[in-house]
């Protein structure tokens, strides 16, 4: 039996094939969603991605038998280090195999990465910041993956248990059929506190008019989730990036801001339809046709996936959810959206699954990272 290589990935070619690795591996599955190959190019690119600023990386590909059969990326995050006193090697694009020898070449490379910095702990999977994707699938196998999320065969996090890594952070995400007559309490409440507090939702009539409320999103975000452990602040450079990437696949109709008398905004939610069957079409290619996918996606869709909520810390026990859950609804109903899908939230984060409670929510996948101290 051949041994397995673990090669670090220093040329184009190469990071060429750490990226299409996935799309090899999970061929055919229903279930798996691609990204943008441009996309994840770019993620190794310092003009593309500013984290790489405070950041280093790694990417390693494993060989046996003249093949590619499974990658991996170790990462350092200064800042986080700097800010939150954390020192860990972070893992992750990682993809393997059902070879036990490959899943631990993969992690012993990482272990050794950590040594070598004088670091004892590893973690995994996850990305650069808290906005990149995080967390192994352990449960929700035959559920479509979401475009943020990642998605994995069952024997991985066998594998990794196996190698002696714990669980570190599990993620819950939801699934909801979505009422086509609103609570009568959500629609008495959400009035209620509309006049108490003063508080308005903005109609944008173009795409454009949100343009101005990207940054006070991203730092109301900062408020809204700075209690949590893990949490670094945004930077304006992260900001503009993701404003950027993801800006173009935001429908207007998708995204509800509240804001006070003051017109301060005190709350958002960021919703999309579901691009994951328009991925799957356009197989990691905008061009030729993969924009037009996406465009259908947007025009008839009965999915949609909550991406960002952000409230802020004086009204977050105010019932000025019912607010964004009102407006949401109507939008929803009046475009044909029959379910809904959370983005992965950390399972001590109750306080934002509090929001889905009065809509059946249905717990239909689970994610975690592992890590292993030496």
């Amino acid at each position: 039996m051949s041994a397995v290589s673990i090669l670090e990935v220093k040329t184009p070619n190469e990071l060429r094939q750490f990226v299409k690795f996935p799309m090899d591996l999970y061929k055919n599955n229903p279930y798996y969603v691609p990204s943008f190959i441009k996309d994840e190019l770019n993620v190794w690119n310092p003009e593309y991605n500013p984290a790489l600023q405070y950041s280093e990386a790694k990417q390693f590909l494993a060989w046996k038998d003249n093949k590619v059969v499974g990658r991996i990326a170790a990462i350092i995050n200064h800042k986080e280090e700097k800010e939150l006193g954390i020192k860990k090697v972070r893992f992750g694009w990682i993809d393997f195999i059902d070879d036990k020898e490959v899943s631990k070449a993969l992690i012993d490379t990482v272990v050794n990465y950590a040594k070598d910095h004088k670091i004892n702990t590893i973690e995994g999977p996850m990305g650069f910041t808290n906005l990149d994707k995080a967390g192994m699938l352990t449960f929700g196998f035959e559920k479509i993956a979401t475009m943020i999320g990642i998605y994995n065969h069952e024997y991985y996090p066998q594998h990794i248990e196996s190698l002696g890594l714990v669980k570190e952070k599990e993620w819950v995400e939801f699934e909801m059929n979505f009422p086509k007559i609103l609570p009568p309490k959500v629609e008495k409440f959400s009035k209620l506190i509309a006049e108490k507090y003063n508080l308005r939702v903005l109609d944008f009539k173009t795409k454009e008019e949100i343009l101005p409320y990207i940054t006070p999103m991203f730092k109301l975000l900062d408020e809204t989730y700075k209690h949590l452990s893990t949490y670094t602040p945004i930077s304006e450079e992260q900001i503009k990036t993701y404003k950027e990437k993801f800006f173009p696949m935001i429908a207007k109709n998708y995204v509800i801001c509240v804001v006070d008398e003051h017109d301060d905004l005190i709350s958002f939610a960021v919703t999309m339809p579901s691009y994951s069957k328009a991925l799957q079409k356009a197989k990691g290619k905008l061009l030729p046709f993969g924009w037009w996918h996406f465009m259908q996606a947007q025009k008839k869709n009965d999915r949609a996936n909550f991406y960002l909520i952000g409230i802020h810390p004086e009204y977050q026990r105010r019932g000025v959810t019912a607010i964004i859950f009102k407006e949401i609804f109507v939008r929803f109903n009046n475009m044909g959206i029959d379910f809904a899908e959370t983005n992965p939230e950390l399972e001590e984060n109750k306080s934002v699954q509090v929001l889905w409670q009065d809509y059946n929510p249905v717990n239909h996948k689970r994610r975690r990272t592992y890590s292993l101290k030496f």
